[in-house]
């Protein structure tokens, strides 16, 4: 490579060739750097050290690490560049990628079909075989958008302008191009030849940003915006010759607010339109959507959880992966900590802070209203990875919100929590978290007998959209039976959003279990 340098990085015995002078966001993103503020050096999330190699701080760049650790060499590996051979400290770590492998009853159609859920953090693909359900490829990977923002709020920030728009279409389209020629090349050319139709189901900014489309509208109350449609476009003149001439590639549409195609297709996937009874469907993510009734009514909103559950916003977070603090277990006066790949911990992921929470509280080091007991400032878990009263904070603002919403909606629909036999808990993070100490915390507001972790129902759905004789007239039908409202607009909602905010207290029943050490399990 003309004018490259080599970009070593430690622990992993890797090297990267770049050309010079390649911002180091660009090299690193896709070996496991976050930056989470889409690299604008306010969160200090994307350090990395240089053990070997000349990068000299930028200014400001001190008081934003302090002098001990730039003089350790530590920096902001969003606001360099590789302009010589460098040797890099750096943690990898694989974030888990929910798939779906769940048996649905369909009518075989011919040729085969790919379901792509385009999620704001990471994208999952599968090629599936329409004459016998079966999955033929699986592809995923990280989002490239969350180079320019971990949370929804950042990315549409950078894309208020034509160039930031532009640049995040452009990136989500060609990385599903290549999401697509690895399936096809995984199935083979026989079944490549036959793909006759791409579903795809993303939430609200990600139906706008696949389709370039302004989202001005969604970064200003009342984050509504008139773009809701079906996306429809052609392969060839996307540029994917991977797919069969003529073949459409179709996003589904969305609901309204920031509730889009995902979760369309959740309530497809749950039978939720098919319901007698009243139930909930719930997807906690780096947003947070409520859909309560049945199918003789649905009502649905989203609420501004923020994106604490994943990690961001919160000062040592990080995604469910290698080196993350996942779980945190009480035991009688102390804890024990669960760290993703039995490594040293590195940070705390969204379930690992539910925990940890969780576990303060039964061990009387956090308060119902989310102060440390006795005036602490930090609790660390296990070092280095300490939980602040900001990081408490975050998760109250967090859960308050995703708590009230759901109340609302059951109060304005007559629903009374006891009632409920379902809870559908859709998306990674709702999977993944413990249910008691989500519970314990008041997240779900619901019986926990209810409670019914459901997978990735957005790319279930969108395999099921693929079987349908007209997709696209399905969903619409779908979508005029639920009603948006905006939480914002409810009179009742400020109140309920600050009674949510608090604890709940000393439980009857301790969930501690035999005295251990504060050590990883």
């Amino acid at each position: 490579m003309e004018n490259s340098v080599l970009i070593r990085l430690r622990p992993l015995d890797k090297t990267i060739p770049v050309p010079a002078g390649t911002p180091l966001a660009n090299a690193l993103f896709a070996e496991g750097v976050e930056f989470p503020c889409g690299g604008r050096g306010r969160c200090k999330g994307c350090r990395v050290r240089v053990l070997e190699g000349r990068l000299p701080a930028f200014p400001g760049e001190r008081r934003l690490l302090g002098d001990s650790r730039v003089n350790a060499g530590w920096r902001l590996s969003c606001r360099h560049r590789a302009e010589s051979d460098l040797t890099l400290e750096l943690a990898q770590w694989e974030a888990a990628v929910l798939g779906d492998n769940t048996d649905f009853i369909f009518s075989p159609r011919p040729g085969c079909g790919i379901a792509v859920d385009v999620g704001t953090t990471t994208l999952v693909a599968q090629l599936v075989d329409l004459e016998n359900g079966n999955v033929l490829a699986v592809r995923s990977g990280l989002n490239r958008q969350a180079r320019f923002g971990a949370d929804l709020m950042s990315r549409i920030e950078f894309s208020m302008t034509f160039e930031g728009r532009t640049t995040l279409t452009n990136l989500i389209r060609k990385q599903l191009a290549e999401l697509v020629r690895d399936l096809l090349a995984a199935a083979g050319p026989e079944k490549a030849e036959r793909v006759n139709r791409m579903i795809l189901v993303g939430n609200t900014a990600m139906h706008h940003l696949f389709g370039g489309l302004n989202t001005e509208p969604l970064s200003r109350y009342p984050f509504e915006t008139q773009a809701t449609g079906t996306l429809r476009f052609d392969a060839g003149r996307l540029g994917w010759n991977g797919l069969p001439a003529g073949c459409p590639v179709v996003f589904l549409p969305c609901i309204g607010g920031f509730v889009g195609s995902d979760i369309l297709a959740g309530l497809l996937a749950v039978g939720f339109d098919r319901r007698e009874k009243p139930g909930v469907f719930l997807d906690l993510g780096t947003n947070g959507e409520v859909v309560v009734g049945n199918r003789s009514r649905m009502v649905c909103a989203s609420t501004a959880a923020g994106p604490a559950f994943e990690g961001a916003r919160i000062t040592m977070g990080m995604r469910a992966s290698t080196g993350a603090i996942a779980e945190v277990v009480p035991c009688a006066k102390s804890w024990r900590c669960r760290v993703i790949g039995d490594v040293d911990p590195r940070g705390i992921c969204g379930s690992g802070l539910v925990d940890a929470v969780a576990a303060g509280l039964d061990l009387g080091m956090i308060l119902p209203n989310g102060r440390f007991a006795h005036g602490g400032k930090n609790w660390v878990l296990s070092s280095p990875v300490q939980l602040h009263q900001c990081d408490i904070r975050e998760l109250q603002l967090a859960k308050g919100a995703i708590a009230a919403g759901a109340k609302i909606l059951m109060r304005a629909n007559d629903i009374r929590p006891r009632n409920l036999t379902d809870v559908f808990m859709a998306g990674a993070f709702g999977n993944y978290l413990r249910l008691d100490s989500a519970l314990r915390i008041g997240l779900l507001p619901f019986p926990d007998k209810a409670l019914r972790p459901s997978g990735n129902t957005a790319l279930l759905g969108a395999k099921i959209s693929l079987f349908a004789e007209n997709p696209e007239s399905a969903c619409e039908s779908l979508r005029k039976r639920v009603v948006h409202v905006s939480l914002s607009q409810d009179p009742g909602f400020q109140d309920t959003f600050v009674e949510e905010m608090t604890f709940p207290g000393k439980p009857a029943t301790s969930r501690a279990s035999p005295p251990e050490k504060a050590e990883k399990l």
